[in-house]
């Protein structure tokens, strides 16, 4: 099998949010950058277990510059065979899905695995643009994989169950919670990830039809009310009017 799966940088879950540039750019100063875990725990790491019951090899790839290539490392370390970095900042889902699909094109991937989101824009769009892109079927959000033949049989979560899917590669996969569990490199891992290959190709031309207007932190939390068990009517009246959740 030929797979492959596209990581992508985000900042650590612990991360304070910031913005600069009049509220258009992430600030970045201070901030730990981390490939993202949807990526990194279920995609990848689903991908590296077929390849071990399959055969095959596993490239990574990444839309990104110079600096996120400790992040492509470290999923050389994983396991990966190989890794692309399209060399561009990426500026949105469809400037990011358009790279990816120029350079898939013509390689003959079986399965195209990405997280089901990132952790920082929460999209999940790249999955579907991706394959829009491509002429393959897409299937989001899943929590199960398993190859029967040219058929991948794909499990995911729905309201009140679970719904099973099965469609013929080549095809591009979302991975959620649930597809693997996260492996952590090992020493070997991390020595022999030096001496991958990392191949940096130029982006392609692309339209960018999104500008970011500005970029807003949500409203901070109020202070907590503490009501006595015997109010009942006023703790009603607060879920009603100011919480609004009833």
């Amino acid at each position: 099998m030929k797979l492959l799966v596209c990581i992508s940088k985000t900042p650590e879950t612990t991360a304070k949010i910031a913005f600069t540039d009049n509220n258009t750019s992430f600030d970045t100063n201070g901030v730990t950058m981390m490939m993202n875990p949807y990526d990194e725990w279920y995609a990848l790491v689903r991908a590296l277990e077929l390849k071990e019951a399959h055969g095959g090899s596993v490239t990574i790839i990444n839309v990104g510059t110079a600096n996120n290539d400790t992040i492509i490392r470290k999923g050389l370390a994983i396991g990966a065979d190989d890794a692309v970095r399209i060399d561009a900042e990426p500026t949105s889902a469809l400037f990011t899905a358009r790279q990816i699909a120029a350079y898939a094109k013509d390689k003959a991937f079986d399965l195209i695995f990405t997280g089901k989101e990132t952790i920082d824009y929460n999209g999940s769009e790249v999955a579907p643009m991706l394959a829009e892109l491509l002429d393959m079927p897409c299937i989001s959000y899943a929590s199960k994989l398993e190859m029967e033949g040219d058929t991948a049989v794909v499990s995911r979560e729905i309201e009140g169950g679970t719904e099973v899917a099965e469609v013929s590669t080549p095809c591009v996969i979302s991975a959620a919670k649930g597809l693997a569990e996260q492996r952590i490199p090992n020493m070997r891992g991390i020595m022999m990830a030096k001496r991958k290959p990392l191949e940096v190709v130029p982006p392609i031309e692309a339209d960018e039809p999104v500008q970011i207007a500005a970029y807003a932190l949500p409203p901070e939390k109020g202070a907590v009310k503490m009501i006595d068990p015997d109010q009942i009517d006023q703790l009603v009246t607060l879920l009603h009017e100011e919480a609004k959740v009833i």
